[in-house]
């Protein structure tokens, strides 16, 4: 009798932790892990990449490096399609993959809200391309004034002001007066603008430390444009409205982090979604089939003490990862599934290496025991989805640079 088969697709936070729980049971059953790429990687710095105080090679790891490879195979693929009712995964190059378990955990893309030129004018930040193309893009762009004296070189416009925005112009605040004595390019004259939709910045924290990181970011020379949702995007231009009347900012760097939606394979594969989420039962399978598992980005959980689904952060894919491997072990065996159940532990938010802010365990903390926080909550994760030699190696040990 062959062994079941359990298949987990993208090795994000929420697979990879799946897969690292799994291994560890004693099951007899065939683990298979696909992913695009052969490396994982930390989304939750994917800011630091852009502004380029990090090299893309500091946030990731091999998948091959962390999973046992005597339980698990490791298919480098791309997902196209999720047959369900045939039980089959379609893979761009391997062609279709069976499965009697599935545990989809394919992260997300950047949402555009069906806003124009989006797509075509400005720099997303979801993966490591992206990042790396941000990065690029600016750093080109800043050298280049020495020579074309054109202002818009110097101006960077970052659309919306959400987790990833804030942590994001931390960096590039910290990195821009390096880069003005490198380049030779006058750093008073730099104009960074963002735009933000909502009415209120940094809603997750309370006002006072929500001002607090807004203040900083305002000293260091961003201004921010509150309640003015952005229209288009144009060549070089991003427009927006205020007080009724659509206006217009110049600037050869636009930065796109407005939010982001789950995997749109979930959608072309007949799933119930919503911006690429699907609500999940309470032990996260899908309604109508027990044996798929929905986790990270393309799921929702209903938070009941708010009445909203929870945010999809990488603490609450990594509970999700051990909650899965639990339900998994217990199907296998004949026995009931468990209801997830999720507590935050809080959240912090850098702004700049040495800075940050947040709320750990219900207290509120900022500046530099803010950062020796995040720093922190980075190395938990890295031992949580890697390993001890992870750790030491992607670690964040540098608390006084």
């Amino acid at each position: 009798m062959s062994k079941q088969r359990v298949v987990i697709l993208g090795a994000g936070y929420a697979g990879l932790k799946t897969v690292k729980e799994l291994q560890k049971k004693d099951l007899d059953i065939e683990i298979i892990i696909v992913n695009k790429n052969d490396y994982h990687y930390e989304s939750t710095q994917l800011h630091e990449v852009a502004a380029g105080t990090e090299p893309a090679d500091k946030i990731c790891f091999n998948v091959e490096d962390v999973i046992n490879k005597s339980k698990v195979k490791f298919v480098k693929d791309t997902v196209t399609k999720i047959n369900k009712d045939e039980r089959t995964v379609s893979l761009e190059r391997t062609g279709d993959l069976s499965y009697d378990y599935l545990v989809v955990a394919l992260g997300f893309v950047s949402e555009t809200f069906g806003i124009p030129g989006v797509d075509e004018f400005s720099l997303p930040l979801v993966d490591i391309k992206t990042a790396e193309l941000a990065r690029k893009h600016l750093d080109t762009t800043l050298a280049g004034y020495q020579k074309s004296k054109d202002p818009q070189d110097l101006s960077i416009v970052v659309c919306g002001a959400g987790f990833t925005s804030i942590e994001y112009l931390g960096e590039i605040t910290n990195r821009i007066p390096k880069l003005a004595a490198k380049w030779n390019f006058p750093k008073e004259q730099v104009k960074i603008t963002c735009i933000e939709a909502m009415p209120k910045l940094l809603p997750m924290f309370s006002e006072k430390l929500g001002t607090y990181g807004i203040d900083i970011l305002k000293k260091r020379g961003v201004t921010f444009k509150v309640g003015t949702p952005i229209k288009e995007i144009k060549d070089k231009t991003v427009v927006y409205e205020e007080n009724g009347d659509l206006k217009e900012i110049k600037a050869n760097t636009i930065i796109w982090t407005t939010g982001v939606k789950g995997s749109p394979v979930i959608g072309e594969s007949g799933f119930d979604e919503r911006r690429g989420r699907v609500m999940v039962e309470p032990d996260l399978t899908v309604a109508g089939y027990p044996e798929i598992f929905m986790i990270g980005d393309v799921c929702a959980v209903m938070d009941k003490d708010s009445g909203r689904p929870y945010p999809t952060t990488a603490q609450i894919a990594l509970k999700q990862g051990d909650a899965v491997a639990e339900n998994l072990s217990l199907t296998i065996k004949n026995q009931a599934t468990k209801p997830f159940t999720f507590k935050s532990a809080g959240t912090v938010a850098s702004i700049g290496n040495n800075v940050g802010m947040g709320n750990v365990k219900g207290k509120e903390v900022r500046g530099y025991i803010g950062s020796i926080m995040k720093k922190s909550i980075i190395n938990k994760s890295l031992l949580e989805v890697g390993n001890a030699s992870t750790l030491l190696k992607k670690g964040r040990f540098d608390y006084y640079r």
